[in-house]
């Protein structure tokens, strides 16, 4: 059995080589609404960042922390080889300051997107976009497609104890 909530180690490649996957939370009618997001991931944990400004999303985590992050578009995740996954798991919204928080993902993030960086220094003239939460994911269930052909039976694996 998996290490509790430590992603198993062709997913947690995936997760590192995934450009975009689909965060899908619970809306307050009981309806999955899935969001495009960059995964971050720290051996342990998913991070995603969210503007906090009128953020549906994160409003749903907060009365429902069950999630998924599912990758799934060769585009959005190149990796060799392609493969498709999704995590399920717990969310925790971090949003105590808005202005600083984040900023302790940023080697994650500027590993995965090195354009950051020049957002980063331009963050006063576009001081919407960062004022973030952090979506913090525990895994605790993974479902992986080796080769990415969904029509084959996918391996599972139980995260007992994640969390």
């Amino acid at each position: 059995m998996p290490t509790p909530g430590v992603l198993p180690p062709p997913v947690a490649a995936l997760v590192d080589a995934a450009l975009v996957a689909e965060l899908t939370v619970v809306d307050s009618r009981g309806r999955p609404v899935s969001y495009p997001l960059i995964p971050l991931y720290d051996g342990a944990r998913i991070y995603m960042t969210s503007s906090a400004l009128f953020s549906k999303k994160l409003r749903h985590i907060k009365a429902n922390p069950r999630v998924s992050v599912a990758m799934t578009d060769p585009i959005g995740v190149p990796a060799q080889p392609f493969a498709r996954a999704t995590v399920q798991g717990d969310a925790v919204v971090h949003d105590g300051d808005l202005h600083t928080d984040w900023e302790r993902l940023l080697p994650l993030w500027r590993a995965k997107e090195p354009v950051i960086e020049k957002f980063v220094k331009m963050r006063f003239g576009i001081p919407l976009f960062f004022e973030r939460s952090v979506i913090e994911i525990a895994p605790t269930r993974v479902t992986y497609w080796a080769g990415g052909d969904t029509s084959a039976p996918p391996q599972v694996f139980e995260l007992a104890g994640a969390g």
